[in-house]
């Protein structure tokens, strides 16, 4: 069982190596932010899309005809979207920021990450307890996506507050929250189904991150770069996930 957490944690803790890029030396820290921004917003939309939205649809589909799976799928995206512009509206702005709006994004991006996380660190333990080869291969490849999720959070933060311990310790806990997940698989869920909760959850999260990608990264990202530049970068994300989830 050791394994399965630890399998767990080393696919939360690399959420870290996303906080690498604020010790990249780039005399042109706009540029920064906005390739970064735009690079997260394609990983995100790709997640959305090709994993928790197909994950939420198929797992519904036991219990479910296909159409009512589709639909129940749907609206718990609103919800997600809903939920991610509720968020945002409550968010209080803080004058001593740089750059407020950066600043929410960052938030914003490291709750939708957190709720991301848990039920990926639940599948990771739960999985490498029944096949260790099965697990090592999924932490490695929800490793691979959390980089460019911790870039997300630790390249707003650090840019909006100019503190780099602050934009580390949030994608810390972002990180970390994988490891949380896995605790509370160990506690309550080994012999427990929760299918259905995670069938549901994976559409909330999706909106939450559509619309951060759409409403929050992009807007913020074309501010520092050109639409071109952040449409390059938006289609680099895209194609990095959907290498990582031909890997998988």
């Amino acid at each position: 069982m050791k394994y399965a957490y630890l399998a767990s944690l080393f696919a939360g803790l690399s959420t870290m190596l996303g906080s690498i890029v604020l010790f990249i030396k780039n005399k042109n820290s706009e540029e920064l932010i906005g390739k970064s921004l735009a690079f997260a917003s394609g990983v995100m939309i790709m997640v959305s899309i090709i994993d928790l939205i197909p994950n939420s649809i198929i797992g519904l589909n036991k219990y479910y005809h296909l159409f009512l799976s589709i639909l129940l799928s749907s609206i718990f995206v609103i919800v997600g979207i809903i939920l991610s512009m509720s968020l945002n509206k409550y968010i209080p702005s803080d004058t001593n920021k740089l750059d407020c709006r950066l600043y929410k994004t960052g938030i914003i991006s490291m709750i939708a990450i957190v709720l991301h996380n848990i039920p990926e660190g639940i599948a990771t333990f739960l999985t490498a307890s029944s096949n260790m080869k099965l697990g090592i291969s999924l932490s490695i490849a929800i490793a691979l996506h959390n980089i460019p999720e911790g870039i997300s959070i630790s390249v707003p933060l650090y840019f909006s507050t100019n503190n780099k311990l602050k934009a580390i310790g949030y994608t810390f806990i972002s990180g970390i929250s994988e490891f949380f997940g896995a605790i509370i698989a160990s506690i309550f869920l080994l012999n427990i189904k929760v299918d259905m909760f995670l069938y549901l959850l994976y559409p909330i999260i999706a909106g939450i991150m559509i619309n951060l990608s759409f409403y929050e990264l992009l807007p913020s990202s074309t501010r520092y770069i050109s639409k071109m530049s952040s449409a390059l970068y938006v289609l680099i994300g895209v194609l990095l996930m959907f290498i990582v989830h031909l890997i998988n």
